[in-house]
Parts: C-alpha cells; sequence; structure tokens
C-alpha cells in the first residue's frame, strides 16, 4: 500500500498571522509530530496568492490578503517547514480552495498500489474538506482520513461541522 500525507496549508498567515487562531497555533506540536512519525509520501499544499487577490472571486468574498506569494505569511510554518525539510515533502501551490495539482501528482508515484491518504492542516471547513473531496472523487476506493487533533477550522463549530461531512463522504477521523 502507497501511503502519502498532506499537509494542508500550514502557512504562517494561516497559523498566526492575518487569518490566524489560537486553534491554529494549538495543533502545531500534533502536526510536527504526526510529520514526524510519518512513513511515505507527503505533499504541502500552498496557498498561493498574488498582489490582484482582492480583485478574485474569493478576495471579494474574503476581503483579507493573504498567503500572497514570497511573502512572510506565504511561507510554511517555522516549525512544521523544520519537520517537513527533515522528512522530506514535495510542495504544490493552490490558487483556491482545493489542488486539482495533487490526484495526477499522486497517481503518478503511486501507479496501481492501493492508496491510504491523511489529510492534517488548516482550514479544515475550507481547504482540508475540499481536498479532501477531490482526493475522495479521484480515488473512491482509497483509504482516506483525516486527523483532527492536526486539523482546525475558522471555528471550532467550523471545524467540527466539516468532521461531520467528511464522514458522510467515507473520509473517516483518524
Amino acid at each position: 500500500m502507497k501511503k502519502f500525507m498532506i499537509v494542508v496549508d500550514m502557512q504562517k498567515d494561516f497559523v498566526d498571522g492575518v487569518l490566524g487562531t489560537k486553534e491554529a497555533v494549538a495543533i502545531v506540536p500534533n502536526v510536527v509530530k504526526k510529520i514526524e512519525d510519518f512513513d511515505g509520501e507527503i505533499f504541502a499544499t500552498l496557498d498561493t496568492h498574488f498582489y490582484n487577490y482582492m480583485e478574485t472571486s474569493e478576495g471579494k468574498n474574503l476581503p483579507v490578503p493573504h498567503c500572497i506569494k514570497n511573502t512572510d505569511g506565504w511561507l510554511l510554518d517555522k516549525e512544521v517547514k523544520a519537520a517537513l525539510d527533515k522528512k522530506g515533502f514535495t510542495a504544490v501551490e493552490k490558487n483556491t480552495f482545493g489542488s486539482t495539482d495533487l490526484p495526477a501528482l499522486i497517481k503518478d508515484r503511486a501507479g496501481e498500489e492501493e492508496l491510504s491518504i491523511e489529510l492534517i492542516g488548516l482550514c479544515t471547513d475550507i481547504c482540508v474538506v475540499s481536498n479532501a473531496l477531490i482526493l475522495k472523487a479521484n480515488f473512491p476506493e482509497a483509504v482516506i482520513k483525516i486527523d483532527p487533533e492536526c486539523c482546525a477550522g475558522v471555528t471550532p463549530e467550523a471545524h467540527t461541522a466539516a468532521i461531520k461531512t467528511m464522514a458522510s463522504c467515507q473520509i473517516f477521523a483518524k
């Protein structure tokens, strides 16, 4: 079985920057430990926007410039980045909630092997759920799971709701 971990958007702006929360800060040690203990291939998504962010559909609905490419807020959290660097990872930039590139990357590296995919990161109710559903649609027979202790939502209530939504789609909490 080919194992993948998707570390979703553990970037400064989402951890302790302009869209950060105390819940996001609190999961950093869990995320670091999960990365350190993982035996498989790791992808880390990077929410990536540009200086025209406020003109985009997302910017009009979430008018908080964040994760502007090559700014401090776009960078991975330092502790998470250190753990990823030790293990090795592939960065995947995405300019929307879910990465349309991840399925092809996984397919290319897994071939016909059975898959196990675990998602961790931010935000449970936006980018984690979006990526999980894209992966489930592309790999309906794969074991796809999330670790709620390594995820945080925009609010604790939104986090819980997203976990329930994913469970309804057979993406279960570990």
